[in-house]
């Protein structure tokens, strides 16, 4: 039995919220504890914090003490208490708590494995694809996944606040007509207030040619107090379409079934993109766990992505081989709605290309040779295989 299996077995997740409220010298208040304020402000942040809830690895305390060198840990309390504090191999806890094995530079490692640096139109404003853009509207996150894509930017402070962008932002937009699509992403948008969100999407959709706007959020997985009723009223008033992020189906507690409750019910469609993280999820059937749970609530599982080739991330990427292995049991074995489109976002810059057999150039052991929507060919290196 797989590590990711054996994981799935035992998602009876005990109740740790008192445990981590400890790790504060504060007892557990369900007032409290629903205030996604008080959440933010009680993140876990520090080696201390940690090692007062978890049983730490030496891996784990090496990662602590050194990791936030390289990129910032950040735990919500809410995720915290999902976590099995004894087990290391726990897939909340290895989402979110970094070890030494991110000091490790393997061969195919990249610090903007997508390109985006290089498509950058103007600060904070990608454009990569004909007719989308991607507008970084934060740098900060709830809480900070290990296997981060943009980790070169998120928590570095590296980006100018929003409004002292906005204006070269929107004067790229407004003459940039081929544009139609717009995703918000970051760092994640869903921690704006509802007054600087609402005028942010207003800014965006009084330009004529902007169609769809959509943002990426992991906000109702790490922080789902923050789905409120006026945040709901804002996505719904600018005909927001929201992709969502999870990874393994513990997190599909109550708290973030009220929270795609909310959402859905205000008319705004769902879709989750999961990130194939090795010992987390790979494996089909912790993946149909999490795809019928997430069509339970209402959110469409529509990208499966093989993990970006972030630098320091190896031991959290599969290979190619295994993504294909783990669609082929998801395929026909259950309901087409619960099966995302598996899909490497070329290194180098070359966009999402799904990996099928029209896609598969060549392949020579580890290091795959992908053709991607204009035809160009892009390597994708599998990480190192481990005993």
């Amino acid at each position: 039995m797989s590590r990711a299996r054996r994981s799935a077995a035992r998602t009876v997740v005990p109740d740790h919220r008192e445990r981590v409220c400890r790790v504060f010298g504060e007892s557990y208040d369900p007032e409290a504890w629903a205030d996604w304020r008080w959440q933010l402000r009680h993140r876990l942040t520090r080696l201390d914090h940690l090692e007062a809830y978890l049983d730490l690895t030496d891996a784990e305390r090496l990662g602590l003490s050194m990791g936030a060198e390289r990129f910032a840990v950040s735990v919500t309390p809410h995720f915290a208490a999902l976590m099995n504090p004894y087990d290391a191999s726990c897939p909340i806890r290895r989402q979110v708590v970094p070890t030494a094995d991110e000091f490790v530079v393997s061969t195919g490692d990249m610090e903007d494995p997508c390109g985006e640096d290089h498509a950058s139109a103007v600060e904070g404003l990608v454009h990569r694809y004909p007719d989308r853009v991607l507008l970084l509207a934060l740098d900060t996150c709830a809480a900070y996944c290990r296997y981060c894509t943009r980790s070169r930017l998120v928590s570095q402070g590296s980006l100018d606040p929003l409004p002292r962008r906005m204006d070269a932002i929107l004067d790229y937009l407004r003459t940039h007509t081929e544009v139609r699509d717009v995703l918000l992403s970051g760092g994640d948008p869903l921690l704006m207030s509802e007054d600087r969100l609402d005028a942010l999407l207003g800014s965006i959709r009084a330009i004529e040619h902007i169609e769809f706007v959509r943002i990426g959020s992991r906000v109702p997985s790490f922080l789902p107090q923050r789905i409120t009723p006026a945040l709901a009223a804002v996505l719904r008033r600018h005909r927001v379409w929201l992709s969502l992020h999870f990874s393994h189906p513990t997190e599909l507690v109550p708290e973030v079934a009220a929270a795609c409750d909310l959402l859905a019910d205000a008319g705004i469609p769902l879709g989750s993109q999961t990130v194939l993280l090795r010992g987390i999820n790979d494996d089909d059937v912790v993946l149909k766990q999490l795809f019928h749970g997430l069509l339970k609530l209402r959110v469409r599982p529509y990208y499966l992505y093989q993990a970006d080739p972030v630098v320091g991330t190896a031991h959290l990427r599969t290979s190619i081989a295994k993504g294909i292995e783990i669609m082929g049991k998801l395929r026909g074995h259950t309901s087409g709605y619960a099966v995302p489109t598996y899909v490497v976002d070329a290194p180098g810059g070359g966009g999402k290309i799904p990996v099928q057999p029209e896609t598969i150039v060549d392949r020579d052991g580890g290091t795959w040779q992908l053709k991607n929507w204009a035809g160009e060919v892009y390597s994708y290196i599998d990480p190192p295989e481990k005993g």
